[in-house]
């Protein structure tokens, strides 16, 4: 990621003024001054080193007014949000917006908790196993098998053809309990390792309140 940018409050305004870079590739943007205020509130909290607590209603465009200014910084961030919607939301479509508006080399990662991954080894055990032996689970975890092999990431929300309170889910991912940790065959595959592994290495970091 590149050096810390330090700006003053009428720069970390024009981030999203009618002809700032956020403007640029959003077709139609339109700056909104309580938007900006808040970018400036923000940037200003991070390039002093401050804590900052803000409050803004809907409409405000909350997510860029923080997000701009977090990236344009230059340092780690980790942002946390309420919701893993929200999560995947920032994640896939908010951050690459941002990345590509100020032009920035950050590496993103998204972290989840353990049972949000798909766990290689008890997926296995599954079917080998035999464990469940209604029709419905055994077309699930079959479903499953099928996403195991494409997935990069092994989180259990790609999947759209399995629902998320399926019976299944609690056999397919792992919990403190039960993971064997660096002690299990599959540990070199381990989306969760990995996912975690990434987070460290990463410049922006995108986590849950959960």
């Amino acid at each position: 990621m590149s050096d810390s940018i330090h700006r003053s409050a009428p720069d970390w305004q024009a981030l999203l003024g009618n002809s700032g870079p956020l403007a640029a590739v959003i077709p139609h943007f339109s700056e909104r001054p309580e938007q900006q205020k808040m970018a400036v509130a923000v940037g200003e909290a991070i390039s002093q080193r401050q804590t900052a607590v803000i409050e803004a209603g809907t409409g405000v465009g909350k997510t860029f007014a923080y997000l701009l200014p977090a990236l344009a910084s230059g340092g780690k961030v980790i942002v946390s949000t309420g919701t893993k919607t929200l999560q995947d939301q920032l994640f896939f479509k908010d951050l690459p917006i941002v990345k590509k508006a100020l032009k920035a080399s950050a590496k993103l990662a998204l972290l989840k908790g353990r049972a949000n991954y798909l766990c290689l080894y008890r997926m296995k055990q599954a079917l080998e196993d035999g464990t469940f032996s209604d029709r419905r689970s055994v077309s699930y975890l079959h479903r499953i098998d099928d996403w195991s092999d494409m997935t990069l990431r092994g989180d259990i929300a790609e999947v759209n053809n399995v629902p998320s309170d399926a019976e299944v889910w609690s056999s397919v991912t792992s919990t403190i309990d039960n993971c064997l940790g660096a002690e299990c065959d599959d540990y070199a595959n381990c989306h969760v390792a990995n996912a975690r592994r990434d987070a460290q290495e990463a410049d922006v970091v995108v986590v849950n309140h959960h």
